[in-house]
């Protein structure tokens, strides 16, 4: 796979980082110098033979690239309709799809001489893809993350831990995302000379939202190229679930110019939509700049960001990725929600069926599914993006389908030998 080669024809960003009205570099004169340097640095690893070959090395012997296309053959039977095929991103080293921009950003970072390095997380997915390639490459690692995001997803947060990282919590304002995007910007504004920033979704300054979609194109062009092989046709509908939305722009991005092919973004619907019980930007949302780019946000008249909500952590985000904005606006790509309720009653779905338990990120996608596919004929093909496995959402979702305030009240007489 090469990272040079766009399997588009999609023109965008241009040379300053703008996707139509969208994109462009926000951010303090402090960091202009590191943010135009990776950009330089970038042009020139993308055409880098060597670099290349390092990457796909890596994706392939140590990543687990490239990842099955699993037909979901039980859930296709119970909806009746499209058959449904899962991109099996949940298959990789460290459980997501994260893994991919991360191992990229590593090669990056040791091609500018830096040996510290910096991220934000909220489901703890890309925070442990950080700190794996930390470890694999021996780079110190600081991964800053909400107070309520490090409660829900415990798990994710030993799993740093014991890979050498710092995690550092972050408890002002709602103690989710947004709030520790905010906490590693400052950091990097401080040590930007030693420092890289793995920033973990396809939004913030440029050149991040174009580097990350280009990290994460290899879910697609895999995905174009493996439908293909199996069914002899491209499918008619992509899914995949939004919250920066790394893992749907690197799905969609391969298809864009396969006009037949519809694409379907699903944001985060939370307890409905009225603002504070969702994070579903394009229900309401405004244009504004946040974290270094231009795009739909959450805000009020005024321009404050308003809180948010999800039963997932990693699409708990008060803004979405440029590129998301330009092609919505374009008509190329469609935006839908899924609420709290519809996502966990198919993340049981999926996994009473199919023995896949996906990441509660990944059930929003599926949730759209559910609704969609019996709508559909049996010749139509939906193909959906499973970006993560569910390993690290298992305790959440027990509590709220099967009731009881910790998993342990699942388990009469259980007691923890660990408390």
């Amino acid at each position: 796979m090469s990272i040079a080669a766009p399997a588009s024809s999609s023109t965008v960003p241009d040379a300053h980082g703008h996707f139509g009205q969208f994109g462009g570099m926000f951010v303090p004169e402090t960091l202009m110098t590191a943010l135009t340097e990776l950009d330089d640095q970038y042009a020139k690893a993308k055409v880098d033979p060597v670099f290349q070959a390092e990457l796909d090395h890596l994706l392939a012997e140590y990543v687990g690239r490239p990842t099955p296309l699993t037909f979901a053959e039980r859930w296709t039977e119970s909806c009746g309709g499209a058959k449904i095929f899962l991109k099996r991103e949940d298959l990789l080293h460290t459980g997501a799809h994260k893994i991919n921009n991360a191992l990229g950003q590593i090669l990056l970072a040791k091609r500018l001489g830096k040996n510290r390095i910096i991220a934000e997380t909220g489901a703890g997915q890309h925070g442990v893809a950080t700190a794996t390639v930390c470890a694999k490459f021996g780079f110190k690692c600081t991964v800053y993350m909400g107070a309520v995001d490090m409660e829900r997803q415990a798990l994710n947060v030993a799993r740093m831990r014991f890979l050498g990282a710092e995690v550092v919590p972050v408890t002002a304002g709602q103690a989710t995302l947004k709030e520790a995007v905010n906490e590693a910007m400052r950091d990097w504004v401080t040590t930007v000379e030693t420092t890289h920033y793995i920033l973990g979704s396809a939004l913030g300054s440029h050149p991040f939202p174009m580097m990350v979609r280009d990290f994460h194109r290899i879910i697609g062009i895999e995905a174009r190229r493996q439908i293909l092989e199996r069914e002899e046709k491209l499918p008619e509908l992509l899914v995949a679930c939004v919250g920066g939305g790394s893992n749907a722009i690197g799905l969609f991005h391969p298809f864009l110019d396969d006009k037949d092919v519809r694409m379907v973004g699903v944001e985060a619907g939370g307890r409905g939509i009225k603002l504070g019980d969702h994070a579903a930007r394009f229900q309401g949302g405004k244009l504004g700049v946040l974290q270094g780019t231009k795009t739909y946000l959450l805000a009020d008249d005024d321009g404050q960001i308003q809180l948010t909500h999800s039963v997932s952590a990693g699409l708990d985000y008060a803004a979405i990725g440029p590129e998301h904005a330009y092609y919505r606006d374009e008509g190329r790509i469609e935006y839908d929600f899924a609420t709290d309720d519809q996502a966990l009653a198919a993340f049981r779905r999926v996994s009473e069926l199919e023995g896949i338990i996906p990441a509660l990120e990944t059930a929003h996608g599926l949730a759209y599914v559910d609704r969609i596919a019996s709508t559909m004929g049996k010749d139509e093909i939906i193909l959906v993006n499973c970006s993560g496995r569910g390993d690290k959402d298992v305790g959440q979702a027990a509590t709220q389908i099967f009731g009881g305030s910790t998993i342990q009240d699942l388990v009469p007489g259980f007691h923890n030998p660990f408390s």
